[in-house]
């Protein structure tokens, strides 16, 4: 096998390593949405309001703002083995909760906690830019994502079915169940099966925990800027439960929430301040450094690609179902194909990333995926069915090579931060969609598809205004010392 290309059908290897951790990642995916094709059956049988059906859909996306972050940080620090065999474990008993849920409020609190295996996927970037070189990493970790992210297709397309065989007003309930089971089983499989690095390869750690470092006064406040989106994300949710929407906290728990945000920000500020003092007194040597602006950019590129993606994922079955009067199956299985490009289009966009240049491989992904949402808004009973889905589907893979190219040059901003870039930029994902499923529960789908068009455009101009081609290498300082020259392209 050639340096430059992947022998798929190997199972030896780091190839070995690929297949074990898109696996993996799948099954997050197939768990954390396994409600969205089952939820006309949920609605139903609940009598869930049409907000209360809105405020799942955002409820299940919010806990991975912060749980990515919090992974990606215990990842750099333990790695990904431990990491993603525990998440996969405790994962699967969250979703037994949420599958024999008796109430609405039940319904809620699981699908808020299910969140938490949506932090899965910052692991394997970290898993895969350790077992891949800089020219295959793209690609590599675009098959880890883009694989992986089928999940929710394969959710769509497998579970309305298992439902109805199992039969009766439980059948999603079991089929719901079947996911936790599976995932419960490969957390064994998983932690018996892979290592965090090849043999002999150095696993390199951050200097110190609790926080990103910086390297300079700019990135420091730069840094502090871009912390902000992701709490007002949750106290955007808090305000969606408070007493002005759906009445479900009061006043007084709605206030304590928001409370609670501001003191976590204000504690974290002190902690990164704590970590980066130093760039206030001395200059960082030219060695550690790297442009925090970089990992600002990747955040907005992956809030409107894999926010995107969260988000029409979350709502597709249901506006299939409605807009053109499809049975629960059929919906599901047309809606799939919004993700069922993740197949082919992940991994494309890395691999164009790795031939072509990250910079300009971004541009032009995120001038089609504008393009690919402004048809979409312009959806609705009149057209022809296969026309809308086949708009839905070009305008996927943009958005899903995007995400694959975003995540090609995650491993090249710094490596032992890799977990934590990969972190924050995923949390920006899940940022993207509580803000675009949001502005879903205000407007008609067309008006939000255009709504995501508009931000996918700004995202545009930041990037061809500000995000820098990777240089050649990074250097990085082994634990005894010496530096290592990493390659980056």
């Amino acid at each position: 096998m050639s340096e430059s290309r992947l022998n798929l059908l190997s199972f030896s290897g780091k190839t070995r390593i690929l297949h074990m951790t898109w696996f993996a990642f799948f099954l997050t995916f197939y768990v954390w949405f396994n409600h969205a094709p089952l939820m006309a059956s949920i609605r139903d049988v609940f009598g869930l309001s049409d907000q209360q059906v809105k405020m799942l859909l955002i409820l299940n996306v919010a806990l991975t703002i912060p749980a990515r972050i919090i992974i990606g940080m215990l990842v750099d620090a333990f790695g990904p083995r431990r990491i993603y065999s525990s998440l996969l474990f405790i994962s699967s008993f969250l979703c037994f909760g949420f599958a024999f849920a008796n109430s609405f409020e039940q319904l809620a609190i699981m699908r808020f906690l299910l969140g938490f295996v949506g932090a899965g996927f910052v692991i394997g970037i970290r898993m895969i830019s350790e077992w891949f070189p800089a020219r295959q990493v793209g690609v590599a970790e675009g098959i880890y994502g883009g694989w992986g992210n089928f999940g929710s297709a394969a959710a769509a397309l497998s579970l309305p079915t298992i439902a109805l065989l199992l039969g009766g007003d439980n059948g999603w309930r079991y089929a719901i169940a079947m996911t936790g089971v599976l995932t419960l089983l490969y957390s064994v499989v998983y932690f018996f099966s892979v290592s965090d690095t090849p043999k002999g390869s150095t696993y390199f750690k951050p200097k110190k925990n609790g926080g990103m470092e910086v390297t300079s006064k700019g990135d420091f406040f730069l840094y502090l800027v871009m912390n902000i989106p992701l709490y007002a994300a949750l106290a955007v949710l808090a305000w969606k439960l408070g007493p002005a929407n759906l009445k479900l906290l009061s006043v007084g728990v709605t206030d304590m929430i928001y409370a609670v945000l501001l003191g976590i920000y204000a504690f974290q500020t002190v902690r990164i301040y704590q970590i980066n003092r130093h760039v206030f007194t001395e200059e960082v040597p030219e060695i550690d450094r790297y442009k925090f602006k970089q990992v600002a950019i990747l955040d907005l590129a992956y809030l409107v690609t894999f926010g995107s993606e969260l988000a029409v994922v979350s709502m597709l079955p249901l506006f299939f179902k409605d807009t053109f009067e499809l049975s629960l199956v059929a919906a599901g299985m047309l809606a799939s194909g919004y993700a069922f490009m993740n197949l082919v289009a992940r991994p494309g966009g890395g691999l164009i990333s790795d031939r072509f240049g990250r910079k300009r491989t971004l541009l032009v992904l995120l001038s089609g995926l504008a393009v690919g949402y402004f048809l979409m808004g312009q959806i609705d009973s009149s057209w022809p069915l296969l026309l809308a889905v086949a708009i839905t589907m070009v305008c996927s893979f943009f958005v899903q090579s995007g995400e694959g190219a975003v995540f090609a040059m995650v491993p090249l901003v710094k490596r032992r931060l890799t977990g934590q870039v990969a972190g924050m930029a995923g949390a920006y994902g899940n940022v993207g969609a509580v803000s675009f499923l949001t502005v879903l529960s205000f407007v008609s789908p067309q008006i939000f598809f255009t709504v995501i068009a508009c931000a996918a455009l700004v995202t545009l101009g930041a990037v061809a205004l500000f995000l820098d081609e990777p240089a050649g290498h990074m250097a990085e300082v082994l634990p005894d010392g010496t530096v290592q020259m990493i390659e980056v392209t």
